[in-house]
């Protein structure tokens, strides 16, 4: 795993200086670089291909994030190189998963062109799993944060009581159970002055 965070790293880096040499940035140009960066640099190859389509996204996030920032009058610097140790995440993003259940307290997490890692699931997974984000910490332990789509469905309210509500122009709001609001009359007090 830390050798696959080192070749996002280096990837993140590269994308980087493409992106500084872009008159314009352009995700998509950047994005259909990688392919030549992985017969230019043959151990990207051992690396899960999404992972690495995965970086380009990242970069613009970060860019996308600092253009609101200075937006809302903010000073803001440039995107920085990630030196040795500064990169702590990659991304299996839409495949390249799988949490295999052993009925332990450990399962295991198939990670591709890595392999299965046991894992401690501190809740059970609901839903269909879209993303799993790998990330080292300083101590040196990992984590996984997987997300879910859960479909939830509506909950119907008990509640069988109806209220009609008229708008008109004597009073601004009148119910059906008799309540109602006068009018602030805002034009009539303003042509006055």
């Amino acid at each position: 795993m830390l050798w696959t965070l080192e070749k996002c790293r280096f990837v993140y880096n590269q994308m980087l200086d493409g992106l500084n040499n872009q008159e314009k940035p352009n995700r998509y140009e950047l994005q259909n670089r990688l392919p030549a960066m992985k017969a230019q640099y043959l151990e990207l190859n051992g690396v899960y291909s999404k992972i690495l389509q995965y970086e380009p996204y990242r970069l613009f996030s970060a860019l996308r994030g600092l253009a609101q920032l200075k937006k809302k009058g903010r000073k803001v610097g440039s995107l920085r190189f990630k030196g040795k140790g500064r990169f702590k995440t990659f991304t299996y993003n839409q495949s390249g998963f799988k949490v295999v259940s052993t009925g332990k307290r450990c399962n295991k997490l198939h990670l591709s062109k890595i392999g299965e890692i046991p894992v401690r699931v501190h809740r059970k997974i609901e839903g269909s799993i879209k993303q799993v984000t790998i990330k080292r910490y300083p101590s040196g332990k990992w984590f996984s944060l997987i997300s879910c789509e859960v479909l939830e469905k509506p909950k119907q309210t008990r509640n069988r009581r109806k209220v009609g509500i008229d708008v008109g122009l004597n009073s601004l709001v009148y119910d059906s159970n008799g309540n109602r609001a006068d009018h602030p009359r805002c034009l009539n007090r303003s042509l006055k002055c």
